[in-house]
């Protein structure tokens, strides 16, 4: 068969199967348009799931007459402009949309139409296209003094064969409505509103821009629970900028659909941003879940490709390990400075499991149908002392440990006293103690519940903590700090082993000699498609080898970096930590519960255990008084 130039309509319809894959995809091309044109109030409708009818409103600049043809060819666009030889810089891209390929690939598979008003005109115009099809212009209607209405009608009408692909109307709906939330995000100054099916299901005003407008639009796409949660994010190193909110270890979800990255005020999925995000928290959840995080990376768009995906979905950076560096170091600096502080979910569900009774439950030595006017005193036996060890067994052991005297606290010598936090969480560590201990965040050791769980009074609520959790937390940091001072002890393999990989990932271990090296583990290159391994981290043991190395390959190709070796190494310290801490069921004296108290306010990421779980559960008074309807 010949080679032969292919029509402009099949052309444009080739494109649009890379442009606009559903519904969706379309709308984001549309309101990316808008906010390139400096819409300050964008609208959105979507019927039948964005197949039977799409509008986007807006009231940025608008198109003028004589543009309005061009736009609705392939590859015009307002948004690069040449230089004096004419060539296009592509690497500079300041704009969302930069192809000009997104409204003629909708109007080569749909009803197109288009009104705008430029700000420089008096009169509005209209251009429709269907199938490919263009339409003169025409003067139109149009409420604004500025802006434009693009409607898409019947989207892929004119490739039938597409409309089987598509999903259900409310699965298209809610993609929509994902998209629309997403750009919300990246631009909190911009009024959005969305309608599906006639029905307004988002409306969200303009914010003033910053970090406060930002976390309210936040706020009212994710929830108050995430805005109660959310850790303020705000570093830079070397140009680049990294802000935005991330989540507590214990506001963690059981999968990643709570994270949104963003380049340059554009939402991406990127491999190397997610493993970074999981990277900073590898040391607070576990493997099945996932840290919540909305993040902004302002950089040069020098330094970024956007053109490398038709969606431009996903980005390349000319630094990767700079952009890595940055985020894990900015999401483990605002973890370290929440200290001990854990998620207002926590408390939630905590009083979610209480269940009020209005009611005596019914035993052996109580008569349902005698109640008593002396109420607990009215129960058979309960005058004596013998007869009430028989009808409540345990009553005469002491099952919680009394609180003594203020002078008492903290001589325990199981834990070295440090310097506690003032009551206000979120306040940096002073050296000074509080006057009274219940000013203490986590409060005056009360007792002591099922040998595991200690009460403590606090200023104005109660908190129950999990000793063995909280001190396996304590002890797994200080291995980390020891593991930070010094190098990680190594052991000789007693025959070194020739593990053998691709070429090209037998390079990349081998590049990474020096970083394996730190972290105890020797290797170098063997040949082509091989490395040896001379010795390993000795807290790894009678390891494997072969696997070892193989995931480090991997995670060298996938993220850049040596994440599995990492979380070995953090595995091991969390089983070692786990073995070394307070065991459940000891029995702890005041003083000693006391001083596991003053050490978890003074240690950093005690709110949690080594996979994510709450050490600690903070009840409020007010929340108590509801429980009794007192309020």
């Amino acid at each position: 068969m010949p080679i032969r130039r292919l029509s402009p309509e099949t052309v444009n319809r080739i494109a649009a199967g890379e442009v606009v894959e559903r519904p969706a995809s379309a709308i984001k091309e549309l309101v990316e348009n808008a906010l390139d044109a400096g819409g300050r109030s964008i609208e959105i409708q979507a019927d039948g799931g964005g197949l039977s009818r799409i509008l986007i409103a807006d009231d940025g600049k608008g198109i003028p007459k004589d543009e309005l043809p061009l736009a609705i060819e392939r590859h015009a666009t307002s948004k690069l402009e040449p230089d004096d030889a004419g060539d296009v810089d592509l690497l500079r891209i300041h704009t969302l949309g930069f192809r000009g390929e997104a409204l003629p690939s909708i109007g080569s598979v749909a009803r197109l139409s288009i009104t705008t008003r430029s700000r420089d005109e008096t009169d509005a115009w209209a251009i429709t296209v269907e199938g490919g099809e263009t339409r003169p212009l025409a003067p139109a209607p149009f409420p604004g003094p500025h802006g434009a209405r693009v409607e898409v009608r019947d989207l892929f009408y004119a490739t039938p064969a597409r409309l089987k692909f598509m999903k259900s109307e409310r699965s298209e709906a809610m993609a929509i409505s994902e998209e629309i939330k997403r750009q919300a995000m990246a631009h909190e100054a911009v009024a959005f509103t969305l309608s599906l099916d006639g029905k307004v299901t988002l409306r969200l005003p303009a914010e003033h821009p910053g970090d406060e407008g930002r976390l309210k639009r936040l706020s009212a796409l994710l929830g108050r629970d995430f805005e109660a949660n959310a850790l303020l994010i705000d570093q830079e190193r070397d140009g680049v900028r990294l802000s935005g909110y991330a989540g507590l270890p214990t506001y963690s979800r059981g999968n990643a659909a709570h994270q949104y990255l963003f380049v340059n005020g554009r939402p991406v999925k990127d491999r190397l941003l997610q493993g970074a995000l999981r990277g900073a928290y590898a040391d607070f959840l576990a493997r099945d879940r996932h840290p919540a995080a909305v993040l902004f990376l302002d950089i040069d768009p020098l330094y970024v490709d956007v053109n490398v995906h038709p969606a431009k979905a996903e980005v390349r950076f000319r630094d990767p390990a700079l952009v890595r560096g940055l985020i894990v170091g900015a999401l483990r600096h605002a973890l370290h400075a929440a200290g001990h502080r854990a998620s207002t979910t926590v408390a939630a569900d905590a009083l979610s499991g209480f269940q009020p009774h209005t009611g005596v439950a019914s035993g052996p030595a109580y008569s349902p149908s005698a109640p008593s006017a002396q109420g607990f005193s009215g129960w058979t036996g309960w005058s004596q002392p013998a007869a009430a060890a028989q009808v409540l067994p345990g009553l005469n052991e002491r099952s919680a440990r009394v609180e003594p005297s203020w002078p008492e606290f903290g001589n325990a010598p199981s834990w070295p006293q440090q310097p506690a936090a003032p009551a206000n969480h979120d306040a940096p560590f002073t050296p000074h103690a509080p006057t009274d201990p219940l000013d203490y965040p986590l409060g005056a050791a009360r007792g002591q519940l099922h040998a595991n769980y200690i009460v403590a009074q606090t200023r104005d609520g109660l908190v129950i903590v999990d000793q063995h959790a909280a001190h396996e937390r304590l002890v797994y940091e200080r291995m980390k700090a020891q593991m930070a001072e010094g190098s990680v002890t190594r052991q000789a393999l007693l025959t070194p082993e020739v593990v053998d990989l691709d070429p090209a990932e037998a390079e990349r271990v081998a590049s990474r000699a020096e970083e394996l090296a730190e972290m105890g583990l020797i290797v170098e290159a063997f040949g082509a498609g091989a490395v040896l391994v001379r010795e390993t981290p000795a807290m790894l043991g009678d390891t494997d080898v072969q696997g070892l190395i193989r995931d480090i390959a991997d995670d060298l190709s996938e993220h850049g970096q040596a994440l599995s070796l990492k979380e070995r190494l953090a595995a091991i310290c969390g089983t070692m930590a786990c073995h070394g801490s307070v065991r459940s069921g000891r029995v702890l004296s005041a003083p000693e519960m006391n001083a596991l108290l003053r050490q978890m306010e003074a240690t950093p990421h005690s709110g949690q255990c080594n996979h994510g779980r709450p050490t600690y559960v903070e009840l409020k008074l007010h929340d108590l008084e509801k429980l009794f309807g007192r309020r």
